[in-house]
């Protein structure tokens, strides 16, 4: 029975003291990151403070890749030039929200025009 109660000690007494070391170690890491990672820091910045915090009512006329997003977006502003829209991102997708609308009946009333040139466009409200 005592050789047991001893092996048990000993085995993680072992373990400490052979593995223990290694975890005291630092390591210097010096961090080189690619010049493109600024670029997308910048613009997700310049993205970023688009974004009003309200309770209004939105409207989404798509969500997807980036390059798709930036074109809907301008192609929306081309032909309803009193609406305004931003590119919202949501870890994968791109959002194009447009309007900013006080109530529900003021938001379906242009989400009924709107529908016309982008028939998966659907009522949000923003909550960001």
């Amino acid at each position: 029975m005592r050789i047991l109660k001893t092996a048990h000690l000993i085995f993680p007494l072992f373990c400490i003291s052979l593995f223990g070391t290694k975890c005291l170690a630092q390591e210097r890491v010096t961090v080189e990151q690619d010049a493109r990672f600024e670029q997308l820091l910048a613009e997700k910045r310049r993205i970023n403070p688009s974004i009003t915090v309200n309770d209004r009512f939105k409207i989404q006329i798509f969500y997807g890749e980036n390059d798709k997003a930036r074109k809907t977006l301008s192609d929306f502003k081309k032909e309803f030039k009193t609406i305004d829209g931003t590119i919202v991102f949501e870890s994968p997708t791109y959002k194009v929200w447009v309007g900013s609308f006080r109530s529900r009946f003021e938001a379906e009333k242009s989400l009924a025009d709107i529908r016309k040139k982008y028939p998966n466009a659907l009522l949000i409200k923003a909550n960001k």
